[in-house]
């Protein structure tokens, strides 16, 4: 089954952790220095938040798949909904390496549906390709899209981090 995946930064790791502990009565199943996720069943989904130098606040949504499988369809739903959607392979992001697809809601928002291929030693890749500020791993799906049609290539080679 897949699940909903909120990030949001945070001003305070330690205080949002506890907040967070409380609130879901559980304690995260990752905490880094600049991070910590929970995996929650009830309700089912994937909340992180991170201590990066990024403004405060909903960071993107998500939608995690299981498998390969669940991930295209993602994308076929996204190709519908009409967006720009911007494919990022084996990124290394949140502390997991992820095949990722990147797009924005008519409003802005960036959404990321992602499927999860194992764990990682860092954040982001200290190499990423097209992060401008070097702490983030939420890119900026037109600024993708820009440089993909400018290099005829997508912008986030295989193990380049986060955009």
């Amino acid at each position: 089954m897949n699940r909903f995946h909120v990030h949001l930064n945070v001003t305070d790791l330690d205080a949002s952790i506890r907040f967070y502990t409380h609130l879901f009565a559980s304690e995260p199943a990752v905490v880094k220095p600049d991070y910590a996720k929970w995996m929650l069943d009830d309700p089912r989904v994937n909340f992180a938040i991170s201590h990066t130098g990024r403004a405060p606040g909903v960071d993107h949504l998500g939608l995690q798949a299981d498998d390969d499988r669940g991930l295209r369809e993602f994308g076929r739903r996204l190709d519908a909904a009409g967006g720009s959607v911007v494919p990022e392979q084996a990124a290394i992001c949140c502390y997991a390496t992820s095949d990722k697809l990147w797009t924005e809601d008519p409003q802005g928002t960036r959404w990321e549906t992602f499927h999860t291929l194992g764990e990682a030693t860092t954040y982001h890749a200290g190499d990423a390709a097209c992060a401008t500020d070097g702490a983030s791993c939420t890119p900026d799906p037109k600024a993708m899209k820009t440089k993909v049609a400018a290099a005829g290539t997508a912008c986030c080679a295989p193990r380049s981090g986060c955009c």
